[in-house]
């Protein structure tokens, strides 16, 4: 693969082709999270089925936002958090809110993240979940006027950390592979 020359002087300008391909390489976590979000929501008649969509949105978000943050930025995550609401019948913006903190505290640690191994990086998302499956609950409850029982936060928390590592080994393959814009 031709990466890109730092050196200064003149070059030929990119082709379409390998503008295209930059493009779709530096799109590439977005629409993966897309994706991964909407195979949530398929019929599969799984137990606690809908406590997939908000782990694969929070681990997609962790994720690409410690690793390659200018990849998924917050005018990004914004329509996803949207997004994740609408598929998972939340009130407007509390998906939003919820995704867009998870990706401003991933983007202010990711140089104490990335210093650290994996087991590192799952122990702070372990937390970072934990809190937002509370933040979810609490959200929802405030704005539906009821008080609901804890226990299903409990479970998209649990699931949200268990799933991580299911997201994070395809997800650094590709980090170095098809998503990298470097590589065009």
């Amino acid at each position: 693969m031709a990466h890109i020359d730092r050196r200064p002087g003149i070059r030929p300008r990119a082709s379409m082709g390998r503008r295209l391909d930059m493009a779709a390489r530096a799109s590439f976590p977005a629409c993966i999270t897309v994706v991964l979000m909407l195979l949530t929501q398929m019929p599969l008649q799984l137990p606690g089925q809908a406590a997939l969509l908000p782990a694969v949105a929070l681990g997609c978000v962790w994720f690409w936002s410690v690793y390659r943050p200018g990849a998924l930025p917050p005018l990004v995550v914004f329509p996803i958090g949207l997004a994740m609401d609408l598929m998972g019948y939340l009130p407007l913006g509390v998906g939003a809110f919820t995704l867009l903190a998870v990706h401003g505290i991933a983007t202010a640690m990711r140089r104490s993240l990335s210093r650290g191994g994996f087991t590192w990086v799952w122990i702070v998302f372990a937390g970072a979940a934990t809190a937002a499956s509370l933040t979810i609950w609490l959200l929802v409850m405030l704005l539906s006027f009821r008080l609901l029982p804890p226990y299903p936060a409990i479970f998209t928390a649990i699931v949200t950390i268990a799933i991580f590592p299911l997201l994070a080994v395809p997800f650094a393959a590709a980090h170095r592979t098809i998503a990298d814009p470097e590589r065009a």
